[in-house]
C-alpha cells in the first residue's frame, strides 16, 4: 500500500519554507490525500515500461547522500505490481555504494526523467536485495536475454509514495533512436528526390545526345 508522497517528504521544517514562501496551501491538500492503496496506475506502468534510465539516491552510513545514475534497455525497471518495481543489477564499476548502503538503510528515492516529453516521477520505496540462490526467480523476471550485461544481483522495490514532478526546467533531449524515427521519412522523401533527380539528369543527357 502505498502513502501520499507529501506525508513522507513534507517534515515540519519544509512545511515552514512553504508557508514563507507562499506555497503551502497548494501542498498542504497534497498532503491531506492519505493513502492510495491503489498503488500504480496505468500512466505511472506505461511511463515505467519506456525508461531506459533513472537516477537512484541511498544514504550511507556516514549520513551523506548518494546518487547513481542506472542504465539498461528500455523498460529495464519492471513493474512487478502496483507496488513493487525490480530491476537487474548490472556488473559496473565494483565500487557497490548503492548496494552497500541499502544494507544498512534500505529507503531509496528515484526520479525518472522523459526529456522528450519533459515528464518525471518521482518514487520512494524500500529496496530488498537478492543474491545467489535467493535471486533465482528474481532473475528471470528481470533478465533481458539482448542484453550482455552481467547480472549481479536483483533489487526489489516496494514503493511507499509516489509523485509526479514538475515540468519547468525540463530541456528536451532525444536519444539516437528517437532522432532517427523523426528523420526517416524525411529520408525516405530525399531518396525518392534523389532518384527523380537522377531519372531527369539521365533523361537530359540523353535528350543533348540526339
Amino acid at each position: 500500500m502505498t502513502t501520499s508522497f507529501g506525508s513522507l517528504v513534507f517534515t515540519p521544517v519544509v512545511k515552514a519554507s512553504q508557508e514563507r514562501y507562499g506555497s503551502r496551501r497548494q501542498y498542504a491538500r497534497m498532503e491531506q490525500l492519505g493513502y492510495a492503496p491503489q498503488g500504480l496506475g496505468p500512466d505511472e506502468k506505461e511511463y515505467l515500461s519506456g525508461r531506459e534510465a533513472f537516477y537512484m539516491a541511498s544514504l550511507g552510513q556516514t549520513r551523506w547522500p548518494y546518487v547513481q545514475y542506472r542504465g539498461g534497455p528500455k523498460g529495464f525497471l519492471k513493474v512487478i505490481d502496483n507496488n513493487t518495481l525490480a530491476f537487474a543489477d548490472f556488473r559496473g564499476n565494483k565500487q557497490y555504494i548503492s548496494t552497500g548502503n541499502l544494507m544498512t538503510d534500505n529507503r531509496v528515492a528515484l526520479i525518472l526523467v522523459d526529456y522528450p516529453r519533459q515528464l518525471r516521477l518521482k518514487i520512494l520505496g524500500r529496496v530488498e536485495i537478492f543474491e545467489g540462490e535467493k535471486a533465482k526467480d528474481w532473475l528471470a523476471r528481470v533478465r533481458d536475454l539482448d542484453y550482455k550485461a552481467v547480472t549481479e544481483r536483483v533489487y526489489v522495490i516496494r514503493i511507499e509514495a509516489f509523485d509526479w514532478n514538475c515540468q519547468q526546467h525540463i530541456i528536451p533531449r532525444f536519444t539516437v533512436e528517437e532522432i532517427r524515427t523523426v528523420l526517416q521519412p524525411i529520408e525516405k522523401q530525399m531518396q525518392k528526390l534523389h532518384q527523380e533527380n537522377e531519372g531527369l539528369r539521365q533523361k537530359l543527357i540523353r535528350c543533348k545526345s540526339e
